[in-house]
C-alpha cells in the first residue's frame, strides 16, 4: 500500500471515528468506558502498524514510567524507614519493648485495611494522578514528623497515618497499568515498579549507612527520619504536573495517538477507566471464585514477606555482623531483589503464563528457610547463613508475579478495582500477621517465623496449581458460551502478542476475536471474548 493510500485510509478510519462518537451520544459515555470520547463506539476499529504501536508505546514509556518508579521508590524508602532505623538504637532509645518493634511494622498494614475500602472508591470516582499527589505530599510529612517521637504511642501515631496515606499507591499502580498497556507489556512494567523495592533497599541501605553516622544533637533515626520524609514532600509535585489522569487526558499525546493508545488495549478486553461505581460488578467480585483464591495467594505471600522485610536486618546482624556490616550485607539481598523480578517477568511474557513461574518461584525460599532452621549461629557459620538468607530473595518476585496474575485476568473498572482493594487487604492482613511471628526475644534463631514461612510457601505452591486448573476451566466455560452465541469457540489471545509477532493466515492458536465489546466496561464474565490467562 503506498503512503498516499495509507493516508487516505487513516482519514477515513479518523471519519468513521468521528461519526461514530456523535452517534454514541451521553448515554453512551455514561455507560460505558472513558474511551468511548476518543474512539466514539467500541465496535470500531482502527487497524494499528507496528510502527504506529512501537512509537506510541515509546511515548507512554518516556512519560509514564519515570514518575511511577519514583512514586513506588519513595513508598518503599519511607515504609522501610523503620528497618533501617532498627539497627541505629531505635528499639533502645524509644524504651521499645517484647513485640512493641513488631507492631510499628504491622501498623501500617491495619492502617491499609482499615482505609483500603475508601480509597479503592476514590480510585474511581476521583482523577486518580491527583489523588495519588496528595496521599504522596502527606505520607512524606508524616514520616518526617515520626522524628518527633519519642515513645511507642508516638512512633505508633506516626505508622498509622502512613499507612492510610499509602494505602492507594499500590492500587493506583495497578489500575494505571491496566489502562495504559497490553496484558503482554503489564507483567514487565510492574515487575519494574515493584522492583523498586529492591532499589530502595540498595539505595537505603546506602543512605541510612551514611545518615548513621551523621552526628550532632538528634539520635541517627531521627536524621533518617526527617531526610526520607522531606525527600517525598519536595518530590510530590512532580506527580501533578507529569502524570496524566488516563489515556483520554494525556495531553503528551496527540488526538490520533490517543486513539492508538487505546486501540492498542483492546485485545485485553478490560478496558481504560469508568468514573462510575457499579455495585452489580461489586457483587459479581464478591461471588467469583477467583477473588478468594487471588486473596489466599497473596496472604500466603505476604506473611514471609512482612516478617523478612520488618527482620530482615536484625536476622542478618543474628549472624555475628555489626551495625554497619549489617546494613551493608542486606544489599546484596536487594540487588537479588531486582534482578529475580525482572527475570521473572520476563520469563513469563516469553512463555505467556503465570503459574509456572510462580511455582518455581516459592522452591528456593522453602530451601533457604529449611537451612537457616536447622543451621546454628557459630561465628565459623556466618558466611553459610547468610548465603541461605540471600536464597530467600526469590520470594520478592512471587508479590508482582500474584498481581499481574491477577490484575489480567479481571475485567470492569469497579471490578477491577474492587479486586485490587481485595487482594491489596490480603497483602496487608499478610504483612499484619508476618513480623508478629518474629519477636526479638527469640534472636538470633527466630525459629517460630521460619516454620510459619515454610508453612506459607508449601501451601502457597499448591494453591499455584490448583489456581491454574481452574483458570483452565473458566477459559473452556468462555468458549462453550462463545459457541452458544454463533461465534468462534477457540480465538487466539493476542493481547500477550507484540504487533510485530502478528502474521496474516496465522491461526494455529485460533482464529482472532474482534474484541467488539472491550470497551463497553463489562466485567471478565460477562464479556465472552475475554480469555484469561493461566
Amino acid at each position: 500500500m503506498t503512503a498516499s493510500a495509507r493516508s487516505s485510509l487513516s482519514k477515513a478510519q479518523e471519519e468513521q471515528v468521528e461519526d461514530a462518537h456523535a452517534q454514541a451520544g451521553p448515554s453512551s459515555k455514561r455507560q460505558g468506558d472513558a474511551a468511548l470520547a476518543i474512539i466514539g463506539d467500541s465496535s470500531v476499529h482502527r487497524d494499528i502498524t507496528a510502527e504506529e504501536d512501537r512509537r506510541v508505546l515509546r511515548k507512554i514509556d518516556l512519560w509514564l514510567m519515570p514518575v511511577i518508579l519514583l512514586v513506588y521508590f519513595l513508598q518503599q524508602l519511607d515504609k522501610s524507614s523503620l528497618s533501617y532505623t532498627s539497627v541505629f538504637g531505635i528499639v533502645e532509645e524509644t524504651n521499645l519493648v517484647g513485640s512493641q518493634y513488631s507492631w510499628l511494622s504491622s501498623i501500617v498494614y491495619v492502617a491499609q485495611i482499615v482505609w483500603q475500602p475508601a480509597s479503592s472508591y476514590f480510585i474511581v470516582k476521583l482523577p486518580i494522578a491527583k489523588y495519588l499527589t496528595v496521599n504522596v505530599f502527606l505520607w512524606g510529612a508524616s514520616v518526617a514528623c515520626s522524628a518527633a517521637a519519642k515513645n511507642f504511642s508516638g512512633l505508633m501515631a506516626g505508622r498509622f497515618f502512613l499507612g492510610i496515606l499509602e494505602a492507594t499507591v499500590a492500587p493506583s499502580f495497578m489500575t494505571i497499568t491496566q489502562m495504559w498497556w497490553r496484558r503482554r507489556e503489564q507483567t514487565m512494567r510492574l515487575a519494574m515498579w515493584m522492583a523498586m523495592n529492591g532499589g530502595t533497599g540498595m539505595v537505603g541501605s546506602l543512605l541510612s549507612w551514611g545518615l548513621g553516622h551523621i552526628g550532632g544533637s538528634i539520635h541517627p533515626y531521627q536524621t533518617i527520619f526527617i531526610f526520607i520524609g522531606l525527600l517525598t514532600v519536595v518530590c510530590s509535585p512532580i506527580i501533578f504536573f507529569v502524570l496524566p489522569d488516563s489515556p483520554t487526558k494525556a495531553k503528551f499525546l496527540t488526538h490520533d495517538e490517543k486513539i492508538i493508545a487505546i486501540e492498542r488495549l483492546r485485545a485485553n478486553n478490560q478496558g481504560t477507566e469508568a468514573k462510575i461505581w457499579k455495585w452489580e460488578q461489586v457483587w459479581e467480585t464478591m461471588l467469583d471464585i477467583k477473588t478468594y483464591l487471588w486473596f489466599a495467594l497473596l496472604f500466603l505471600c505476604a506473611v514471609p514477606s512482612g516478617g523478612i522485610g520488618a527482620f530482615g536486618p536484625l536476622i542478618i546482624k543474628g549472624f555475628g555482623f555489626d551495625q554497619f556490616n549489617t546494613i551493608l550485607f542486606n544489599i546484596p539481598f536487594s540487588a537479588m531483589q531486582v534482578a529475580v523480578t525482572l527475570l521473572a517477568a520476563y520469563v513469563s511474557t516469553k512463555i505467556k503464563m503465570k503459574w509456572p513461574v510462580v511455582f518455581f518461584l516459592t522452591l528456593p525460599p522453602i530451601a533457604g528457610a529449611s537451612a537457616l532452621y536447622t543451621l546454628g549461629r557459630e561465628p565459623e557459620l556466618k558466611n553459610k547463613l547468610l548465603g541461605c538468607y540471600y536464597v530467600l530473595s526469590f520470594l520478592t518476585a512471587l508479590q508482582p508475579m500474584l498481581y499481574t496474575w491477577a490484575s489480567q485476568n479481571t475485567a470492569g473498572h469497579t471490578k477491577k478495582t474492587m479486586t485490587t482493594g481485595i487482594i491489596f487487604i490480603a497483602q496487608c492482613a499478610g504483612n499484619i500477621v508476618g513480623p508478629l511471628l518474629y519477636t526479638t526475644d527469640e534472636k538470633p534463631y527466630y525459629h517460630r517465623g521460619l516454620i510459619a514461612n515454610l508453612i506459607c510457601w508449601i501451601l502457597l505452591s499448591i494453591l499455584t496449581l490448583v489456581t491454574a486448573a481452574f483458570l483452565a476451566f473458566r477459559n473452556k466455560q468462555q468458549a462453550n458460551k462463545r459457541i452458544r452465541l454463533g461465534k468462534v469457540g477457540k480465538v487466539a489471545d493476542r493481547s500477550l502478542d507484540a504487533y510485530s509477532d502478528k502474521k496474516p493466515g496465522d491461526e494455529k492458536e485460533g482464529e482472532e476475536a474482534r474484541n467488539d465489546q472491550a470497551f463497553d466496561d463489562l466485567t471478565d464474565r460477562q464479556n465472552e471474548d475475554f480469555i484469561y490467562i493461566l
